[in-house]
């Protein structure tokens, strides 16, 4: 099983975006058959063999095995992946960003669409890369959010600089700065450090 999915074309899509599909490709996260899910859903088999096919046919679900149960062979399923990413270039752009300013929230929509797209494409090459990911909390006040911001380019300019040579391995680093939401933020003593 894959990590992620990341879905381009649109009869994936279609396969996948059903209320019905989403609880049985949920139950797919381990495997088994139709009639397994159908007990856990309280369906018939052969409904749930209907939403399996069409998962199966879009590239979603794999059959890994099959066992033979009173003469009848039945086949066994999981997901492909543990996770499934819409591009969003199915849905499109609807109007237009603002400036690719690197401080608007359009250019921050479209640096995530970008390491979407090259996290998708790394999993399909070659799933054990090296890669790290960082997420904290920095607290700024107003009056120093000019500070924080021109000490953050600094610190990862001087990056740029000391590493961007012509050899070695190439990676891409992508950072991501935004305010928190009232709703998102943990209480006083389950913040990071």
């Amino acid at each position: 099983m894959r990590d992620v999915l990341y879905l381009e074309e649109i009869e994936q899509a279609e396969a996948l975006l059903k209320p019905q599909r989403i609880e049985v490709l949920r139950q797919l996260a381990e495997p088994r058959t139709c009639s397994e899910i159908a007990d856990r859903l309280g369906q018939t088999p052969q409904r749930v063999y209907y939403h399996v096919k069409r998962l199966v046919e879009a590239g979603l679900v794999d059959q890994v095995s099959e066992r033979k149960v009173r003469g009848i062979h039945e086949g066994i399923y999981q997901a492909g992946a543990r996770a499934y990413w819409l591009s969003p270039r199915l849905v499109g752009r609807l109007g237009l960003r603002k400036t690719r300013d690197h401080l608007s929230l359009g250019y921050l929509l479209d640096l995530m669409e970008e390491v979407q797209a090259d996290i998708a494409a790394l999993d399909k090459a070659a799933p054990e890369l090296p890669s790290i990911g960082l997420s904290g909390e920095i607290r700024v006040r107003p009056e120093n959010r000019q500070e924080f911001l021109n000490d953050l380019q600094n610190l990862l300019q001087d990056l740029f600089t000391r590493y961007g040579g012509a050899e070695g391995d190439a990676f891409k680093l992508a950072l991501a700065c935004y305010p928190q939401t009232a709703a998102a933020q943990a209480p006083e003593g389950e913040r990071d450090t």
